[in-house]
């Protein structure tokens, strides 16, 4: 009886729950800098002035952190990619909203964070998991006046009214659209439905747009998801080509307005016959030409069929897709850098949009040449091939696919990912903090 004791206080613990809940939360990508500008309050405590989430970067550059957790593993759904499915045999725990609350404001008082994303398995049902994480975040603002960034997940199928109520208090929210296509979603999460999915996708947007025109009448009007939303995909545990992919994200920010997509590299955690065998591990290099083409989507113009078609399906391994772009449109090159307009000059390998818009500004001034561009930003040794300055090549150059294909892979492309090829291993708070040797009090908080 002693020992079943000992074994119910652990799992009762902060200390057991955050282990579980936080790890449980590492495959789940959809968070990013918050395009916040709240600032803090006398009463309170926290900003979310340029801050940015999970180890990734702020509008200003910063590499910021925050809570990452599940509200609970629990959950009631199957779906066979999913570590928390409800058949797997794995040990579960979930935290009350009060933990959730004070957890945040233990590790932010700490310096360890600057905000809370929190997502969560659904227990019960979708209306009860989501009531619990509203109840979680009114404590956080109303109760510890945290004015810290906050990014929830919406969860499908639950009550419009709690999406609304959640929506007033949180910075970003995102509904995960789990896998590319419906046909996808069915085979491998048979309890969700795209339908689903969608309708709090257009809830928040529809919010978010109302909102807007609430605070041009009402400045001080309460703000509704000021962060926007975002979304996530899953890559390469069905079969949809790249070209499917990116026609997706093209379609959902041209219907929903969302501020991200992500694109998360299958990882198989579990053992089951409808998912494809990783013999080389999870598809990373993929997933980085995903982001790499979403950028141009979304900052330089282009559209979904001009990077891939029915013919051309894939990106290429070798090249990232703004380079295979430039190769399979040379009639268009070289360009003058002193007369092409704005929008070509996006179009350049080696030419992003600080650089593109400092040429704008630099040649009002007079003409640029190669010294200028290299003073401006321009990676020259990709844009040499497709630029000419006064009329002028940087060097003697053929406009030849082959010979500037060569010279390009000589250019060793920097990679997101470490010396092991791994990306999608989430920091854990308990690798460098001693989290074990930290006191904890009776009521289970983190002192």
């Amino acid at each position: 009886m002693q020992e079943l004791s000992l074994i119910n206080r652990e799992k009762d613990s902060i200390q057991y729950k955050l282990q579980i809940l936080a790890d449980a939360a590492k495959h789940d990508v959809a968070c990013t800098s918050s395009g916040v500008d709240r600032r803090g309050k006398k009463d309170g405590m926290g900003n979310s002035i340029a801050a940015g989430i999970c180890h990734s970067f702020s509008t200003d550059g910063r590499c910021i952190s925050l809570l990452k957790i599940l509200m609970t593993n629990y959950c009631i759904y199957d779906c066979k990619y999913c570590k928390n499915r409800v058949s797997n045999d794995i040990p579960r725990a979930a935290f009350t909203p009060e933990e959730i609350a004070k957890l945040t404001m233990d590790f932010y008082r700490r310096n360890y964070i600057e905000g809370l994303f929190l997502s969560s398995g659904i227990i019960g049902n979708p209306d009860y998991t989501m009531e619990l994480m509203y109840q979680a975040i009114f404590l956080l603002r109303h109760k510890y006046h945290f004015y810290g960034y906050i990014h929830v997940k919406g969860i499908p199928g639950a009550d419009a009214r709690l999406i609304e109520r959640i929506g007033y208090l949180v910075d970003r929210m995102s509904v995960n659209l789990e896998l590319p296509t419906a046909e996808a979603l069915r085979e491998l999460a048979p309890n969700k439905h795209r339908k689903t999915i969608l309708k709090p996708m257009r809830q928040i947007q529809n919010g978010i747009n109302e909102n807007k025109n609430e605070l041009v009448v009402y400045k001080h009007a309460p703000k509704f998801v000021s962060g926007g939303q975002s979304t996530q995909m899953i890559i390469g545990a069905t079969p949809e080509s790249d070209y499917q992919i990116v026609q997706v994200a093209e379609s959902l920010y041209q219907k929903f307005q969302l501020k991200r997509v992500f694109y998360s590299a299958f990882v198989n955690v579990n053992e089951d016959k409808s998912l494809p065998a990783l013999t080389s591990g999870p598809p990373l290099l993929r997933e980085h030409r995903l982001y790499q083409a979403d950028f141009l989507l979304r900052f330089y113009g282009f559209e979904a069929k001009e990077l891939l078609s029915e013919k051309h399906p894939n990106f290429n391994v070798f090249l990232d897709p703004k380079a295979d772009w430039a190769l399979q449109h040379l009639e268009l090159f070289p360009m003058e850098i002193n007369r092409v307009p704005y929008e070509m000059l996006l179009r350049i390998p080696g030419i992003g949009v600080k650089s593109a818009q400092r040429i704008v500004r630099a040649r009002r001034n007079g003409k640029l040449d190669f010294e200028h561009l290299k003073k401006i930003g321009v990676v020259l040794k990709r844009a040499l091939y497709f630029i000419t300055c006064d009329g002028k090549m940087m060097y003697p150059t053929k406009i030849e696919e082959d010979y500037i294909t060569r010279n390009l892979l000589n250019i060793k492309e920097r990679l997101p990912f470490d010396a092991d090829g791994v990306t999608y291993k989430q920091m854990s708070l308990f690798d460098d903090m001693n989290f074990s040797s930290l006191p904890l009090l009776d009521s289970g908080k983190v002192s």
